[in-house]
């Protein structure tokens, strides 16, 4: 029997997405573990970079110091930290090392989202009296959400691909099944949990795609205008 015929054998042998070490539950791990390393990252990059797009000063410099994040592979951030104090404290080292390796697309793509708002459209808004708060609200965000959501696609699907190495740290999660699957010299469970892996982050992809399309306020129909008293609708 090849690779493919005995990987097909382990994702449908129902006993393995069964019980504390099943799919199902792992998955849940992977998941939980995403979105609380995603929040983190979303709570302290986000409004650093709209404000920074916002004034317009200082924003190159943060995005450059981020980016250098980028240079550092994960792995070695996580293993720095689980050999410091740091890694006697349960998850916390993975979740530092994913939240540093989600924060750059992050801050990049919104504070290039801000920036590229119409200079224009800024001052005719502070022209009507607005407010700068307004006019981030009201101006500033809507015209920068597609990229801001870009880039929280980008660091979500990099944040799950990237979970997988909380297994190396003794961590839940996918990366279970193939850090099992190298123990027990299975490679068929070894490719299915690779594929698990690659499943999720394409259906978290699709997820936000849809997520952009729905709440993208520059795509929602305006109300039509009602019809003058007496005259017949257009």
């Amino acid at each position: 029997m090849g690779v493919i015929e005995r990987t097909w054998d382990w994702l449908t042998t129902g006993a393995h997405w069964s019980g504390t070490d099943g799919v199902w539950h792992r998955l849940g791990e992977h998941l939980f573990l995403t979105a609380v390393c995603l929040l983190i990252s979303c709570a302290i990059a986000l409004p650093v970079a709209v404000l920074l797009g916002h004034v317009g000063k200082g924003g190159a410099l943060a995005v450059n110091i981020s980016n250098v994040g980028r240079a550092v592979p994960t792995f070695a951030v996580l293993v720095l930290l689980l050999l410091s104090p740091l890694g006697t404290h349960g998850s916390w080292p993975t979740v530092i090392a994913l939240v540093l390796f989600a924060i750059p697309p992050l801050l990049t793509n919104a504070y290039v989202g801000m920036r590229e708002v119409d200079r224009d459209m800024i001052e005719a808004a502070r022209g009507m009296g607005m407010t700068g708060g307004q006019v981030i609200a009201r101006v500033e965000l809507p015209l920068a959400f597609p990229l801001i959501v870009t880039g929280v696609r980008s660091a979500a699907v990099q944040v799950v691909a990237t979970t997988t190495l909380a297994a190396l740290a003794g961590g839940g999660g996918l990366g279970r099944i193939i850090t099992a699957g190298f123990r027990l010299t299975d490679t068929a469970q070894v490719v299915s949990g690779a594929l698990l892996v690659a499943g999720l982050a394409l259906l978290v992809e699709g997820a936000f795609v849809l997520l952009q399309r729905l709440l993208d306020p520059m795509r929602r129909p305006r109300p039509k205008a009602a019809a003058a008293p007496g005259t017949a609708p257009a």
